[in-house]
């Protein structure tokens, strides 16, 4: 999700405690591999998107307000690989939270090209489906083009479909909206031999428990999840890992040779529904905290993401730790 979307999935109260996730030993069969995948280990890894691709809402325990996320813990993986292949991997994070696909492709795309990289994820549009009037059309245009580009200079790329917010509070009346833009990301996909993360048909994210109190950001959950479906996505499985056992920041404590099945596509033990009361309680604090602070921002023509900085602008060598 994203900061111009203040609402998500069908409700269920509270967040879940991360646990370990088995990583799945084959890729999922719908996300197409790229045909020009390297066989060596990528080495050299972009992200670019919006507050999605920053991380938010999970905390990076070693930086006070700065978050960890999906994209982060997909690179902690891919130097893994790197490492067991014998290559050094280097990662730069550019997305900043509020941004539009404009945003994504026409200023983050050129800074992160000119890094050189030999994969890069292209997440973004959120923001824009969000908004009053939304070109479908048009904004898959945007997005082919910038897939066009990033390919054209010998990169692999990632990309990834919106959740489904069926039955969710607000959102879920753009659900077609969603839905158009999966199809066209698919459609991409297809056209430029790119690798997706199939959030649309990840049920386990339409939980509560998968995202946090501002209902617009996944939890360290959520984050933790859609990395490993990431990493399937791409091809990869525990067998790329070496026999090293994960740390619990690598996603998962769990040796690499017990990592079996997609079970971090399966949902968490469900948890009791808040009564009435609570529900409406809980409701009127998010209006009060998130919902309103949005709608001024909406209002005045500014972003939470308004003077901020990329976390990662540049390539940095990523050291993993046994």
């Amino acid at each position: 999700m994203s900061d111009d979307a203040p609402a998500t999935p069908p409700a269920r109260d509270a967040v879940a405690s991360p646990g370990d996730i088995p990583l799945s030993e084959s890729p999922p069969t719908s996300s197409p591999v790229a045909p020009g995948s390297p066989v060596a280990p990528w080495r050299r890894y972009v992200a670019i998107g919006d507050s999605f691709t920053e991380g938010m809402c999970d905390p990076d325990p070693d930086a006070p307000d700065e978050f960890v996320g999906w994209a982060d813990r997909l690179a902690t993986l891919l130097a893994r690989v790197a490492r067991v292949r014998g290559a050094e991997f280097s990662y730069a994070n550019l997305a900043i939270r509020g941004r539009l696909l404009d945003d994504v492709t026409d200023r983050q795309l050129p800074l992160g090209l000119a890094l050189r990289p030999d994969l890069i994820s292209i997440v973004g549009g959120a923001n824009d489906i969000m908004r009053a009037r939304v070109d479908l059309t048009a904004l898959a245009g945007r997005l082919e083009r910038a897939v066009e580009t990033a390919r054209s200079s010998g990169a692999d790329v990632l990309l990834a479909t919106p959740t489904d917010p069926a039955g969710a509070p607000l959102i879920g009346a753009l659900r077609g909206r969603h839905a158009i833009h999966t199809a066209n990301v698919w459609t991409i996909a297809r056209r430029h031999g790119c690798h997706v993360i199939d959030q649309w048909g990840f049920t386990a994210l339409q939980d509560w428990q998968m995202w946090a109190e501002d209902r617009i950001h996944m939890t360290t959950e959520g984050h933790r999840r859609v990395a490993l479906a990431a990493f399937a996505a791409l091809g990869l499985g525990p067998h790329d890992l070496g026999p090293h056992e994960l740390s619990s920041h690598d996603l998962s404590s769990s040796a690499v040779g017990l990592l079996s099945g997609r079970a971090w596509e399966t949902p968490l033990p469900a948890r009791p529904a808040p009564g009435r009361a609570q529900w409406a309680r809980q409701n009127r604090d998010w209006a009060a905290q998130y919902l309103g602070p949005w709608v001024r921002r909406r209002l005045t023509g500014r972003s939470s993401g308004d003077q901020r900085l990329p976390k990662r602008p540049e390539l940095t060598r990523l050291n993993v730790v046994d």
